[in-house]
């Protein structure tokens, strides 16, 4: 039942952004919020059901395995969309975007993250499946299983790592790029999901856990909005 709610998102959010480019391509900065807002919140949606689904078992080959695939599967259904507040400020820091347009994109990119968490909240309230049971009962999840120095540098390093790869293989045919970022992402989940969550976009942290956003701002903020920033910063500079 997960996998066919996530095939159906995809398959809905694939509709929108076709119909967006058909009707709004004369509206540049509606057809921009709109396609970065529906990329955004299929990537959002999905990843709060695989959150649900980290004690299926075999554990952890059954989280890994669908990690793998379905970032797979948005590497190759949403081309052109970044998805990711970061991934904007690289093209603001390039010169691919303005200032007002990477703003926008931004805006939508966590506009889709609470809207993502509000549609799966009332799916949950279902229970059209099994692991739906209870989820709504979990209030803050918090991911952090280590002190907020140690998060932060672990989400810093991360950060580093995925984004040096991104600028690495850029050149490469994008459906085979797709699978080298998709393997580096599951390595990082491997590594440090039960220390962190290894989430490394801010705009999926803010949905996967939003009501911790809201008791530890400050602590929250640092390890899942600013050191991905900064580490994305920090790899354009040394680039």
């Amino acid at each position: 039942t997960s996998l066919l709610l996530m095939a159906g998102i995809m398959v809905a959010v694939g509709l929108c952004r076709r119909l967006t480019r058909r009707q709004l391509r004369s509206h540049r900065r509606l057809c921009t919020f709109l396609l970065e807002m529906f990329s955004t919140f299929q990537i959002c949606a999905c990843t709060n059901e695989l959150c649900l689904l980290a004690n299926v078992e075999p554990k952890p080959h059954t989280a890994l395995t669908l990690t793998y695939g379905f970032t797979v599967l948005h590497g190759l259904t949403l081309p052109g969309s970044t998805c990711n507040p970061c991934g904007t400020l690289q093209l603001m820091w390039d010169g691919e975007t303005s200032l007002k347009m990477g703003g926008l994109r931004i805006a939508a990119q966590f506009v889709a993250a609470a809207l993502a968490r509000a549609f799966m909240h009332f799916i949950w309230t279902l229970e059209l499946a099994e692991p739906h049971f209870g989820a709504l009962s979990q209030g803050c999840s918090n991911p952090m299983q280590i002190s907020e120095v140690q998060a932060f540098c672990i989400e810093l390093l991360f950060s580093v790592l995925l984004q040096m790869t991104i600028l690495r293989v850029e050149s490469i045919n994008p459906k085979y790029k797709v699978h080298v970022i998709a393997s580096l992402i599951t390595m990082l989940v491997y590594a440090g999901g039960n220390l962190t969550g290894a989430i490394f976009n801010p705009a999926l942290a803010f949905s996967l856990h939003t009501h911790c956003f809201y008791d530890k701002f400050l602590s929250y903020s640092l390890v899942y909005w600013i050191a991905p920033s900064l580490g994305k910063f920090l790899t354009l500079y040394v680039f």
